[in-house]
């Protein structure tokens, strides 16, 4: 494992206005670590960056002592790409200023900035942006990604709603993209991940939203799966424009609205979120009618709230692993093979969401940005092993790949969702993004990251021009 010496690690100090932790310092064991348990890796140097100065002053530093690149925004996915042996760590917690400006309705965001910061700032004013559905990701690697949560159906992708970033090249120089300014750079860091440079700064377009939603959650306990699930796709296929929704394979938690006799039960739910207030009455009544649930919770529920409610399903710092597949359509088959693996997890907190992908998702045309995925009306099914202990983690490890390979036959896209991934295998890569986008984000790469600085993600690999 590479190893600095005191005074190499002085000089980065001395290029930050933020600070350097090297393996011995106090808050060094803290800031290599990330959100999943599974992940124990001692980075060189950390760098935690207070500006895009900063970020500059760490590459030339890496480039002068020969190491690799890393880059940690909130540090939550699963594959630890954030942080490897040896290597210097971008840590860019130090970035973390949110400015929402209410009358234009758009928010400037640090590139470590989480979700739930942001939230708690845009909702203040009674406005948000489409984001993910666990509160302490990060904004920088979630939007990167794509980005897809409780607002897609309602305004798309985080993507969708990206105005402009401020970026750090592997080169050090400092560009600020947009539609008009380095706009082929700017379609490729809308989906293309962080292959490109470092994102010290976003800003989002922001719309009304709350702050109270209402939120309806109804379980079927896992021997009535099949049922459920079919039932679950006519309710989905008949809602109204721009209510959210997931349909998640879980155990039932120990909370409150939760009966007794279901804590930590393995079934499916089907949760509904209405925007406008209005709606769900209507649906929840046609639920009763057609197919009622062991229990149900029917409530007004803050925004920021619902960006919170499945935090505590895969705690941090569990060992954790994950794959996914879109597909166009919960077949008859395609259920029959959930119900018979779904019953197989081991571990109570592992767990299969199931993202409807429409409304102002399917909106965007394909092309219109690099996101990994086909914007045709479809689903994300992502596969989720969360276990507090190594047994435990091994089996459900096991059980996320059967489920996998057993969901491929009836995938539109194996390589599934960027953001999703535990392992960046090159050919699920490409095949995510599809020949013609992987073809231009490579020409794009060549250009902007030629010897392929930022290659601990899922890597685009420089086209040879």
């Amino acid at each position: 494992m590479t190893s600095l010496d005191i005074q190499s690690v002085d000089s980065l100090r001395a290029a930050l206005t933020g600070v350097a932790f090297a393996p011995g310092d106090d808050g060094y064991d803290e800031a290599r670590r990330v959100w999943n348990g599974e992940i124990d890796r001692h980075p060189a140097v950390i760098a935690r960056c207070a500006s895009a100065e900063d970020v500059a002053a760490s590459l030339a530093f890496a480039r002068e002592q020969g190491l690799d690149i890393t880059v940690r925004g909130g540090g939550h996915n699963l594959s630890g790409a954030a942080v490897q042996d040896g290597a210097l760590m971008i840590d860019l917690s130090g970035l973390r200023a949110i400015e929402v400006d209410p009358e234009h309705r758009t928010a400037r965001v640090g590139g470590g900035a989480t979700w739930a910061e942001l939230d708690a700032a845009a909702q203040a004013h009674g406005l948000a942006t489409p984001g993910g559905t666990v509160s302490d990701t990060g904004i920088g690697g979630l939007t990167l990604g794509g980005g897809f949560g409780w607002l897609t159906p309602r305004h798309g992708l985080s993507i969708d709603n990206l105005l402009s970033a401020e970026i750090v090249l592997a080169s050090g120089q400092v560009l600020e993209v947009s539609e008009y300014d380095h706009s082929e750079l700017f379609w490729a860091i809308r989906g293309g991940g962080g292959n490109f440079g470092v994102v010290t700064e976003f800003r989002f377009k922001l719309h009304p939203v709350g702050p109270l939603v209402q939120l309806g959650m109804f379980f079927w306990s896992v021997e009535h799966g099949a049922e459920a699930l079919r039932f679950a796709r006519d309710v989905l296929a008949g809602l109204p424009e721009g209510m959210g929704a997931m349909m998640v394979g879980f155990n039932a938690p120990p909370a409150p609205f939760v009966p007794v006799e279901y804590h930590l039960k393995p079934g499916y739910a089907l949760t509904i979120v209405d925007f406008d207030g209005g709606k769900l009455d209507d649906v929840a009544a046609k639920i009763r009618d057609g197919l009622p649930a062991q229990f149900e919770m029917v409530s007004p529920i803050p925004y920021a709230e619902l960006q919170k409610m499945l935090d505590a399903a895969i705690p941090p710092h569990s060992l954790s692993y994950e794959k996914s597949v879109y597909v166009e359509e919960l077949t008859d088959e395609l259920i029959d093979v959930i119900t018979r693996y779904l019953p197989r997890k081991s571990s109570p907190m592992s767990l299969m969401p199931i993202f409807p992908m429409n409304g102002a998702y399917s909106a965007t045309p394909d092309e219109a940005t690099a996101f990994g995925g086909t914007r045709r009306p479809g689903f994300t099914l992502g596969l989720a092993a969360g276990a507090p202990n190594r047994e435990l983690f091994e089996a459900d490890r096991a059980w996320v790949r059967a489920f996998w390979e057993a969901l491929v036959p009836h995938s539109s896209n194996y390589g599934g969702y960027v953001n999703f991934m535990s392992e960046f295998e090159n050919d699920r890569v490409r095949a995510s993004y599809g020949a013609a986008k992987y073809e231009r984000l490579a020409r794009i790469k060549a250009v902007y990251d030629p010897e392929n600085v930022f290659h601990h993600n899922a890597n685009i690999k420089p086209a040879q021009i």
